[in-house]
């Protein structure tokens, strides 16, 4: 499966800490075990808080990007 070709794009820029972890992880909730997403944020904590929801879920980060309003993640559901 290709993984870039089925990603979505979940813009939570102007949200902060701990709204974006708590909403990725409800989007990831509704994805099959493989599936990508990208998040977008302008949470500065993100860069610390989204890995490590991560780490502890069993998703893969697969790219974190730094951007010029924020990071983006992409995030593969394990």
């Amino acid at each position: 499966m290709s993984g870039e070709a089925l990603s979505d794009d979940y813009d939570l820029r102007g949200l902060n800490c701990p709204l974006p972890v708590l909403k990725t992880q409800k989007r990831m909730r509704a994805m099959a075990a493989g599936e990508r997403l990208w998040v977008r944020t302008s949470d500065p904590l993100a860069v610390i808080d989204i890995p490590n929801f991560c780490r502890e879920r069993g998703h893969g980060l697969i790219e974190t990007e730094s951007v010029d309003d924020g990071h983006r993640f992409l995030i593969e559901r394990g």
